[in-house]
């Protein structure tokens, strides 16, 4: 009897996935770091202020009562009236808890609504520039992420012309994200309502709103997530959030949702299969940070908006490099194809926008991610969440390079 001895064949989604080109980069800078060199990460997207203190502490006293234990796997019910309230209060979202479901943050989330729904052939429309994980898990559930370019000449946000265009019989779902990772794009009511129309001529799409960049918005803009602008989506939009980003919280691992009933009870089922309940002092923390003192959130965006506009400004006055300042998020989307074409000082051939990366790790010691990775060439992400010092020599750092570039 012939067996195969091909052991180490994996599933056919996952070897033709590809990494998050975040972590690769991150991962070269720990190799760096390692062998000495003092590097200055851009890349990565999270706050680099503490959790809060109350949070912590809830989190510390949650320990000591001994919420320890498994709980249920949507999570707590304390923590899903907070979220509830918080949709209610902050997004005008009429839920209750019931229609709330928390996960093991906020990427599970996005992959477990589209594990529970997608179908071989089904498409998701992805405007990019994208997180790098949307294609990524649309193409492990199954399903084929259709990408709409969105460039700098629209916002890098999508119009409803794009969305009309890339709307057929097989698509599943729209994933938008307001504000953007990588851009900080964020879309006005208007141009929610804009979107909102098209979707409503296609009663077959349903809507993935990642609203995890929420409180981070800047110059006193508001915010509109899509089933508060247009409540006749709300029965086919999926509304995520999380405590990540506005409460400095990444490490914790919640993030939450409201939505359909029928798409949380399937998410639900799913993730009884998968993790069961988020963590036990996590959800704790996250009950202390939506229902504590939102003092930390304004000084927080008020810090990043004064490093946007002081590393916008620094950007701008270096040969080669160009962009504008960002509505929200933490990152500076910067066009870099000026220095195409050329080579660095050390040596290095400029033809991409990973090549400029790679470059500035190896020659200028700070990280940043190529825009290709997101979808739209020739950029570099930049992530400001860091402090102003270091903000600071970074952006020296990359001028002295740009400087060192030769024709």
């Amino acid at each position: 009897m012939n067996f195969s001895t091909d052991i180490q064949r994996l599933n056919q989604r996952l070897a033709s996935a590809q990494p998050s080109a975040t972590y690769r980069i991150m991962d070269r800078v720990a190799e760096r770091r390692a062998q000495g060199a003092k590097i200055i990460s851009l890349c990565a997207g999270e706050p680099d202020f503490d959790t809060p203190q109350h949070v912590r502490s809830a989190a510390i006293q949650a320990i000591e009562a001994g919420h320890t234990r498994y709980t249920q796997v949507a999570g707590v019910r304390s923590l899903r009236e907070a979220v509830a309230t918080k949709f209610q209060r902050e997004n005008d979202l009429p839920v209750t808890w019931t229609d709330t479901l928390v996960c093991s943050g906020g990427k599970q989330v996005i992959y477990n609504a589209l594990a529970a729904t997608l179908n071989e052939g089904d498409e998701v429309i992805v405007p990019a520039p994208y997180w790098v994980s949307y294609p990524e898990m649309v193409q492990l559930c199954g399903g084929e992420a259709r990408i709409v370019t969105c460039d700098a000449d629209a916002g890098f946000k999508l119009t409803p012309a794009l969305l009309s265009n890339a709307i057929t019989p097989k698509t599943r779902w729209l994933i938008l994200n307001s504000p953007s990772n990588p851009t900080g794009a964020v879309y006005s009511r208007e141009e929610m309502q804009a979107l909102a129309q098209v979707l409503l001529d296609n009663p077959h799409v349903l809507i993935l709103a990642d609203d995890i960049y929420e409180h981070l918005i800047f110059d006193d803009q508001p915010f509109f997530t899509l089933a508060q602008v247009e409540p006749r989506l709300a029965s086919r939009t999926l509304t995520m959030n999380g405590v990540s980003k506005a409460y400095a919280m990444t490490g914790w691992r919640i993030g939450f949702a409201t939505g359909p009933r029928w798409l949380l009870d399937a998410m639900e089922k799913l993730q009884g299969q998968q993790t069961s309940g988020a963590c036990s002092v996590s959800q704790q923390a996250a009950l202390a940070a939506l229902e504590g003192p939102k003092d930390f959130i304004a000084d927080s965006r008020a810090a990043f908006q004064r490093r946007r506009d002081n590393l916008v400004e620094q950007l701008n006055t270096i040969e080669g490099l160009k962009c504008d300042a960002p509505a929200g998020a933490f990152y500076v989307f910067a066009n870099c194809a000026g220095l195409l074409g050329r080579t660095s000082a050390g040596g290095r051939a400029l033809h991409t926008d990973e090549d400029v990366a790679h470059a500035l790790l190896d020659e200028a010691n700070v990280a940043v991610v190529p825009g290709s990775a997101f979808g739209l060439a020739p950029y570099i992400r930049i992530a400001y969440a860091l402090d102003d010092a270091s903000l600071y020599a970074a952006g020296e750092a990359i001028r002295r390079f740009c400087e060192g570039i030769s024709n």
